[in-house]
């Protein structure tokens, strides 16, 4: 049984995974995913749903994390304050625009939700508007990586179909990698700070 063949058959294990790399990011998976349902090996409406969930939890989650953590966000990533500082200023003057919008705002895509955890929006507000955001986004997403299979089956003919299964298969792997570095910075974010007698003892033990 060829990779194409598995694929096609257990193609619902790949919707997990398209929902985690969502949950964090997601752009480019959904754009390859959409291409092999064109080539019959996912169902559209399944992963315009699957992106669609993920996207929105994603963000949900990462409004918390920075309503409750949001100082000690902004510590463990320093980096991160200038794009935030930029996603806010967007954020005070077209606050529903920003909300409904930044999925597509390169460069501020990733600390959108965060600046908006920090501001004064209520949870159930930014709840409805990131759901209608994320299912704009995952439409649009899916159907782009749907139309551009299309494309490239009329381009290069049988071939698609095995660069289809290259790609969806790259694109779970790199989901998975995903996860466990995503993973890895929530946990280092809402880590407990070093207590002042921790930093007593280590300034003792090195002298």
């Amino acid at each position: 049984m060829s990779v194409g063949h598995l694929i096609t058959e257990y193609g619902a294990l790949f919707y997990p995974i398209i929902g985690v790399w969502t949950f964090f990011e997601g752009e480019t998976c959904v754009l390859v995913a959409g291409a092999a349902a064109r080539a019959g090996m996912l169902d559209i409406r399944i992963l315009t749903a699957t992106a669609w969930i993920g996207s929105f939890l994603g963000d949900q989650l990462w409004f918390y994390l920075s309503r409750r953590y949001g100082v000690r966000l902004l510590n463990r990533f320093p980096r991160a304050k200038p794009k935030l500082a930029a996603a806010t200023r967007l954020l005070d003057r077209h606050a529903v625009l920003f909300i409904l919008t930044y999925r597509f705002l390169y460069g501020i895509r990733n600390v959108a939700s965060v600046a908006v955890g920090l501001s004064g929006i209520s949870w159930p507000r930014f709840a409805m508007l990131n759901f209608l955001a994320s299912g704009v986004w995952a439409v649009l997403f899916a159907g782009a990586g749907y139309l551009a299979g299309m494309t490239m089956k009329h381009m290069i003919g049988e071939a698609f179909h095995t660069i289809s299964i290259a790609l969806v298969v790259i694109a779970a792997l790199a989901g998975i990698i995903l996860y466990w570095r995503s993973r890895r910075r929530v946990a280092l974010a809402t880590a407990p700070a070093p207590t002042a007698t921790a930093d007593r003892s280590v300034t003792v033990s090195q002298a």
